[in-house]
């Protein structure tokens, strides 16, 4: 047994090793464009980056704008920005903005116009839609709509949210407890999510981050100390523990909401959106992995068995995985204070 649990653990460490360093997929890019007179329209650019260098993209405006590509960008700690004015003679609406390049990326770019008359619009461009047509009057149902896909997509590449979200399903086994700790990890951060995208919470974002790690860290402490037949404080009251993690998640689910804004006139519709958008993405995961349990326990009993006992090889190995990958988080995030 010793051999193997051995081999569990080395497995454990080396799929620990192989994970990102970074907890979070690459962050989508961000193309603001405000009226500020009949034919003036300040145009704001932010594009992720990659490796220290911007990404390969570049916002096109209408080819009767001038200009209609703005100036080479700087980089303002995190990602690479531009701003500038361009004039369009008879204004944008049915005019076509374009991200060039996007079709060879694996991100996204959200698209904010604000128009002199009170109407806003937000649209996402995609590596398979890189134009949009700009409409005459933006809907709240298309600001909806993006910003939906937007708190889905964010969810599902945000890689420590998931193993959060992971280890209570590996910690919990209770059917209620399980829905009441999701539950409570779902109210908690919609609270800090809304309180600190609306300006009314101020954390910095490097401690949360920080933060969120450890959560996952303690997670895994309490997958490796269960024992048969006895239940760990996080296991009898779960939501205790989900509630209080939930509100530092919601705090890094608004700074990657803040790196894109709110639009002016439909912010409550944009709030909104993005947290179910995150909500459906949680589920969808969840679902996703009680199926998964669920072809296990009728195909490989044993199996599952081994990865749900206290101190079996597989729980073990899980336990170390999930912490060696948080742990070596943490101490990167630490770092980049």
């Amino acid at each position: 047994m010793m051999p193997l649990r051995r081999l569990f653990l080395a497995m454990a460490l080396l799929v620990a090793s192989l994970c990102s360093a970074s907890g979070h997929a690459l962050e989508p890019g961000f193309l603001d464009i405000r009226q500020v007179a009949p034919e003036s329209f300040r145009v704001f650019w932010r594009k992720p980056d990659v490796n220290g260098a911007p990404m390969a993209i570049d916002a096109v405006l209408p080819e009767t704008c001038a200009p209609n590509i703005g100036p080479d960008p700087r980089h303002d700690g995190a990602a690479w920005v531009a701003a500038w004015v361009s004039t369009c003679p008879g204004g944008i609406s049915g005019q076509v903005v374009e991200i060039d390049g996007l079709e060879s990326q694996r991100t996204d770019v959200l698209l904010r116009l604000e128009f002199l008359d009170g109407g806003a619009g937000s649209h996402r461009l995609t590596p398979d839609v890189t134009t949009y047509t700009i409409p005459e009057t933006p809907s709240t149902r298309e600001v909806f709509s993006s910003y939906f896909q937007l708190g889905f997509d964010h969810i599902l590449q945000g890689l420590d949210h998931l193993l959060f979200v992971f280890a209570l399903l590996m910690l919990i086994r209770d059917p209620w407890r399980l829905v009441g700790a999701v539950t409570a990890f779902t109210v908690a951060h919609s609270i800090t999510l809304a309180l600190a995208t609306l300006g009314l919470l101020s954390v910095p974002g490097p401690p949360v981050e920080a933060t969120i790690a450890l959560s996952i860290v303690f997670l895994a402490v309490e997958i490796l100390k269960q024992e048969e037949g006895q239940q760990r404080l996080s296991q009898r009251f779960p939501w205790i523990a989900s509630f209080a993690f939930g509100l530092l998640h919601g705090l890094g689910f608004a700074g990657a909401l803040s790196e894109i804004g709110l639009p002016a006139g439909d912010i409550p519709a944009a709030l909104l959106a993005f947290n179910v958008g995150v909500e459906a993405g949680q589920l969808a995961f969840v679902a996703a992995v009680l199926s998964a349990a669920a072809l296990a326990r009728a195909a490989l009993p044993s199996l599952l068995a081994a990865l749900r006992t206290p101190h079996a090889p597989g729980s073990t190995a899980m336990g170390y995985a999930i912490g060696s990958t948080a742990t070596l988080w943490l101490v990167q995030r630490v770092m980049a204070f």
